[in-house]
């Protein structure tokens, strides 16, 4: 793992709320801030939740599928993302008028101290003990049943995904095998699987995804030979155990590097293949 990687990812939970005040808000008027932080129970700590709901929602007695995403603040506004959004609302806004998908998205905040050890499911000797069966605990038994009382949604896995980048990304692929109940589809952008050593490529053939299950898998080339070999070798363990072909999708970008403006320039394309199978 490259130095500069590894002074990037650290230093994404170091955003200061100043600098963040000192932008322009770009959240379209799809997105609200709940009012209230959820405790999250067994991490003595609180969080807050940024939900986006289609455009037709006010007006509609629809259900919509609901994709869970990490790192909120860097989802739908600059004003509050690290460096650059990824534009979920823009794109989703763009896909409902074309007529191609509608969803609520939840964005779950990061931890930001918290970030590293909330999303790794174990722990690591420079980071910390991992929290990652915490968090997701907290996603899939709080989060989730609140969002389906307040919300329209479709319930069941197959209109229930996750996503996430970097660490996110490793998240998202220990939920999808962790949780085969709650989750059928996982966006793993540019998956941090590093600070796991082996444990999540064992995890991930031991504790085998659903057959069913849709699997994207992104990285940029340029986000080092580690990360990129880490991706490769995840692909080879999942056709190893068996994964079906037709869901599990591996696109390594040329020139993307690891940052939000390559993860928003993507999340069109993967949101629409991942959520293929259940429009």
């Amino acid at each position: 793992m490259k130095k500069s990687l590894i002074a990037s990812l650290l230093a994404l939970v170091a955003c200061t709320v100043s600098a963040q005040e000192s932008k322009t808000s770009t959240a379209q008027p799809t997105v609200t801030v709940l009012a209230s932080q959820l405790d999250m129970p067994g991490l003595n700590r609180k969080r807050q939740l940024r939900v986006y709901l289609p455009p037709g929602y006010a007006t509609s007695t629809k259900r919509y599928p609901v994709l869970y995403m990490h790192d909120g603040q860097n989802l739908f506004d600059n004003a509050t993302a690290y460096a650059g959004e990824w534009n979920v609302d823009e794109t989703l806004n763009a896909l409902a008028k074309e007529g191609k998908l509608e969803l609520i998205v939840v964005g779950v905040d990061n931890g930001q101290d918290k970030r590293m050890t909330e999303l790794n499911p174990w722990s690591h000797e420079k980071i910390g003990a991992g929290e990652g069966r915490q968090y997701m605990d907290f996603v899939v038994k709080t989060v989730k049943p609140l969002i389906d009382t307040t919300y329209r949604t479709l319930p069941d896995r197959t209109n229930t995904a996750v996503m996430g980048s970097s660490m996110g990304g490793l998240i998202s692929h220990y939920a999808i095998n962790q949780y085969p109940d709650v989750f059928s589809k996982a966006g793993i952008f540019s998956p941090a699987y590093w600070p796991t050593g082996e444990q999540m490529l064992r995890f991930a053939g031991s504790n085998k995804a659903r057959t069913d299950a849709r699997l994207y898998l992104l990285m940029g080339e340029k986000e080092g030979q580690g990360m990129v070999r880490d991706v490769r070798r995840m692909q080879a363990e999942l056709k190893k155990v068996g994964h079906p072909d037709a869901n599990q999708w591996l696109k390594v970008v040329p020139g993307a590097e690891h940052n939000e403006g390559f993860w928003s320039r993507e999340f069109r394309e993967a949101v629409l293949w991942m959520f293929a199978a259940s429009q």
